[in-house]
Parts: structure tokens; sequence; C-alpha cells
């Protein structure tokens, strides 16, 4: 089975078409740390900028050239392959000098010693990232329809869709997910790590399909919903929508969708009845759902229906947009491009 189209925002608007990656310059990705180190402890941090390399691959190439385990080696999120990516890493007892070891070449592009910190940097360790995009042979309508999508996107909102790289090649990771969820024979065959990221990717399919159904409505909190502040990611229940609203038009909140888990909040009244609804076409319950959770040792947490679009600057010629702009920690730029193009683009 096929996962679902999910829906544009800017439906009405066509598409640009267009090619992105076409050298991995087009694809450029920096990553704003959430802090610096302290100047101390056993983990040395590095920023390295990589062309060509995904995180995984920079990290069992750490591990093997510096000689230390996969374990002793942190990062804050993972970087695309297809790209020019600058991300922080931290290193368990590494010296400055060991890090010359290093051979810079077409890969790796760069390395910067930053300093020592006490604690191993962790998924979600940073403030977001910053892309730099070239989308080459766009129609020529762009000029009419980029400002036309951009301007709606900044005044309503991303959609917060997961990426389809979630759900893998063939689009069935979910359906994995799901199997485990009641398997547990299935899931103590695998490792701790793999089991996750097949839940995972069935809590993403259940989250893009509320999102589709709240995509004409994803900038209005509803009575019910879960609406999370934007300064501190907290969460509160709506009760007054009309009051509330004010704050959502500022982008100081946003409603959610549920990332089911063993202790994670469901919505009420419409929201409720929209996730309710979602789970049902899935062949789940909120009491299943809620008891596989716990089987499988995870809590779940609310998602933003949609992302701010930061610092965007865009500027087209020569048949080529190219696109700057920063985004949230767990947000990905195919939320963007996807609205621009009308396709689903496999990036990160």
């Amino acid at each position: 089975m096929t996962l679902p189209i999910d829906p544009f925002l800017t439906g009405t608007l066509p598409g640009i078409g267009g090619e992105i990656r076409t050298v991995p310059e087009d694809f450029q990705v920096d990553e704003r740390p959430l802090y610096l180190p302290c100047g101390e402890g056993e983990h040395l941090y590095v920023t390295i900028t990589k062309r060509g390399l995904s995180t995984p691959d920079l990290v069992r190439r750490l591990s093997s050239t510096l000689g230390v385990k996969v374990q002793a080696i942190g990062v804050a999120g993972l970087k695309d392959a297809r790209a020019v990516t600058t991300q922080m890493v931290s290193l368990q007892g590494i010296h400055p000098e060991q890090v010359s070891r290093l051979t810079i070449d077409d890969t790796i592009l760069n390395v910067q010693i930053l300093g020592r910190h006490r604690n191993r940097l962790r998924t979600g360790h940073h403030f977001g990232n910053r892309f730099r995009l070239v989308i080459r042979h766009v129609a020529n309508h762009a000029v009419e329809t980029v400002p036309a999508v951009l301007q709606q996107l900044c005044a309503r909102g991303v959609p917060n869709y997961f990426g389809p790289q979630r759900q893998g090649k063939d689009g069935e990771n979910y359906r994995i997910g799901a199997l485990l969820l009641h398997d547990a024979r299935r899931r103590e065959k695998m490792s701790r790590a793999t089991r996750i990221w097949y839940l995972n990717s069935y809590q993403s399919f259940l989250f893009n399909r509320i999102l589709a159904r709240r995509i004409d409505r994803l900038d209005k909190v509803i009575v019910g919903d879960w609406a999370m502040k934007s300064d501190n990611g907290a969460c509160f229940q709506v009760e007054d929508a009309e009051k509330e609203q004010s704050r959502a038009d500022r982008f100081e909140i946003s409603p959610t969708g549920i990332l089911f888990g063993s202790r994670v909040s469901w919505a009420n009244d419409e929201p409720g009845r929209i996730e309710e609804a979602v789970i049902a076409e899935a062949g789940a319950t909120k009491e299943s759902l809620v008891a596989a959770a716990k089987a499988c040792g995870f809590r779940g947490e609310r998602r933003t229906l949609r992302i701010p679009l930061a610092e965007l600057e865009w500027s087209l010629g020569d048949a080529a947009l190219t696109l700057s702009f920063s985004l949230p920690p767990g947000a990905y730029a195919t939320s963007v491009l996807r609205e621009l193009m009308k396709a689903d683009a496999n990036v990160s």
C-alpha cells in the first residue's frame, strides 16, 4: 500500500516543479547549537563540515580513525548524505591533538575544535537548523507563485509533517511499527534502537494523518486542543479558543497533534474526535495504543501542527530558486519544498 499523499496548505497554487540536489552544494544545512562547551569535562566538542557523508557514516569514520567506541560519540541531529552539512559532535576521552588524525578531503571539509564539556551531546540538543537550498529548472510561473506560497507559509506556518524518509524506501516502516506494538516476540528479536525506530514511524504516520485533517485550520486553536507555547514547549488545554487565537496569530502558541504513548494527554472535543477517528481508521483505539506503549516503554508527546518559517531569504534567477530559512529541531525542510514544488521531495 502506498502512503497517502499529504494535502498541501497552499494547494490552490500550482507547483513550481524543479530539481533539488543537482549537486550536494544545492542543499546546505548548518546546525545551530543549543549551547557551547563549558571548557571542562571528558567530552571534546568539535564542529565538522562534511559533504556527501551521512551522520551515521561520519560517526563510524570517527570511531575507526580515533579509536573510540561509537557509544562515545554524541550528535544532536542526523544530517543527510546528499548535502553539505555542518554539525557539532562530542568525543569522549579524546584529546585535541588526536583530532589531527582526521583527514581533510572531499567528504570531511573542515573540523573546528570548540572545547571540553561535562556531558555527551545528545539527540535534540540543538537550537535548530539553518538551510540554504537551490531548486533548479523551476517553472516560468515561479516569479508569481513563489512569493504567494511563501507569504502563506510565513503568515500561517509550515505544515509540520514528518518527512517521507521516516517510512523508508518502500514506505512500509509504519506497518512494521504497528505490528510491533502487539507482537512482543518480534520486538524481543530487535535491538532497542531498531524497535524504537519502527514504533516512531507508526507514531509519525498517525500524526501526519491528524495534521492532514487539520491542514485548513493548522493555524487555528479549537476548544479541546492542547496548545504548545513557542517559548518553552509547555502545553495547555484550550478552553476559550477566541481568547487564545490572538496568541496563535502571533505564533506565541500553536495547536498540536498526538504522538501516542503511555503518558501523553489526548485532545478533547472536536480535536479529540479527529485524533480518535484517525486511529480508528488504522484499526486501533486509544486504550490499545496506551497499553501497547506501556509494554514497549515509551511515553509519547505532543507535536505542533505547524512551524514558523524564520529568517526567510530568497531569490530567483536563471530558472533557479535559492532559499534560506531556519527551522526548529525535529522539523523537515521537506515541508517547505513540497509546498513550493507540489511534490514529496525526499529530503531532511
